[in-house]
């Protein structure tokens, strides 16, 4: 199981983001534990095989990079993240998998 872990501001808008991924996962068979929360709560990103941050957090980057040394941390980007785009997230996170 792949562990990919979103933050954003407080994590709702996010929260529909990752019911989306979620959904789409399940549909093609991926194993994946997909979960959203508040920067506020960046020790929650512990053990996750990659994690990614909403657009408007963006400013966060190095701050959760510096967290996070032996993690993959990227960004979403802004359109992906608008359409709430559960796919476009989900091969985000793929071109970091080993």
């Amino acid at each position: 199981m792949k562990k990919i872990t979103l933050f954003c501001c407080a994590g709702m808008s996010t929260s529909m983001l990752v019911t989306k991924m979620q959904q789409i996962a399940k549909k093609d068979g991926k194993d994946y534990d997909i979960a959203a929360y508040s920067l506020d709560d960046l020790a929650k990103g512990e053990g996750s095989d990659v994690i990614l941050i909403g657009p408007q957090v963006r400013y966060a980057l190095k701050k959760v990079q510096a967290a996070y040394p032996d993690t993959p941390v990227s960004d979403i980007d802004m359109r992906t993240y608008g359409l709430m785009d559960g796919a476009g997230v989900i091969k985000i996170a793929e071109k970091f998998f080993k």
